[in-house]
């Protein structure tokens, strides 16, 4: 890819309990570009997902116990400023998100058009099949960031991004924990940074199932619709110097 071996550059790995799929992510990240540092954030698990990931040679920060999604990630990305990376990228450990598609997730950020891209399912046509009830949740929560940061987002949960040196700079100093990608996008906007989403299709988890049911979809969509409202009077964040 054009530019790409020119950045000190870094995949960051987030995992739970990831044992059976976490070898394979980190292999299709190789794949598509050997010269990624691979980090895995081992947030907890019970299982041997560190072990595995080290075995396939990536550096693995293991947390003593489960900080949740928002911790894991920012664990990652002060680990990514620390060492001094220009260009982060997130892939989750359950192989949901394909490395041969961040192309698509990192040109916009190596253009300097953005400073954090974020792979949609829903941006482009036909879309990602989810349940209704989820499907309702996920447009709800679009509209509400949409109208808050005055553009169209359309996927607001997506851990697959691509980000530059003061995306990770923001993140490594606060990151939100509860819902970490909806209350991002609202902080991206407060400190005027540029986001922008491209059309990616996801697949289905490459072991294991989801925690998230149509109750707790339900759930989860009110609780950060209220988080929203708190986040929109947060004080900002202040970069890392």
């Amino acid at each position: 890819m054009p530019g790409l071996a020119a950045v000190r550059r870094v995949a960051i790995v987030p995992a739970f309990n990831e044992e059976a799929s976490i070898g394979h992510v980190i292999d299709e990240i190789r794949a598509f570009d050997p010269g990624f540092e691979i980090v895995v954030v081992d947030d907890g698990s019970h299982d041997h997902t560190s072990a595995a990931a080290r075995a396939k040679g990536a550096h693995v920060l293991t947390l003593p116990f489960n900080l949740g999604i928002g911790g894991a990630v920012q664990t990652g990305f002060l680990f990514a400023y620390e060492q001094g990376f220009e260009l982060a990228v997130r892939c989750d450990g359950d192989g949901q998100h394909d490395p041969q598609q961040l192309p698509a997730v990192i040109g916009p950020v190596l253009a300097g058009e953005v400073d954090l891209c974020v792979g949609s399912r829903f941006a482009g046509e036909g879309g990602y099949r989810s349940s209704r009830t989820r499907r309702v949740g996920i447009r709800v929560l679009a509209w509400a960031v949409s109208r808050i940061v005055g553009q169209t987002v359309t996927d607001t949960t997506s851990g697959f991004q691509a980000l530059n040196r003061d995306a990770i700079r923001l993140f490594a100093a606060d990151y939100p924990h509860d819902y970490p990608e909806v209350e991002a996008a609202v902080m991206l906007h407060k400190h005027r940074l540029r986001m922008r989403e491209v059309p990616v299709t996801m697949r289905e988890r490459h072991a294991g199932t989801s925690s998230i049911t149509a109750l707790r979809s339900i759930y989860y969509m009110v609780k950060v619709l209220l988080s929203l409202g708190i986040a929109i009077f947060r004080r900002n964040a202040v970069p890392l110097a």
